[in-house]
């Protein structure tokens, strides 16, 4: 379990590096654009990012704060998109 601060200073670290969520279901969330994350008190929103412009979303997931289990790094490529994955 992660705390709302720990994900924001974790999305805030500059130079930003794509991160990816894992939950304890056994999902995760890539994320490789910052806004496309929002913190809140009790659950992150993950935004799945548009293929016209990686800062804007097409859909947005909701994790318990309770259940992202690890917050990898993801090596830093090109443009891709967010989203979930099994």
């Amino acid at each position: 379990m992660f705390t709302s601060q720990e994900v924001r200073e974790r999305i805030r670290k500059q130079p930003f590096v794509p991160i990816r969520f894992v939950t304890s279901s056994g999902e995760h969330y890539d994320v490789h654009h910052p806004e496309l994350v929002w913190v809140g008190r009790r659950d992150v929103h993950v935004g799945t990012a548009s293929k016209e412009d990686p800062s804007v979303y097409e859909q947005a997931a909701r994790l318990s704060l309770l259940h992202i289990t690890a917050m990898e790094d993801l090596p830093v490529k090109g443009k891709r998109s967010n989203g979930a994955k099994r």
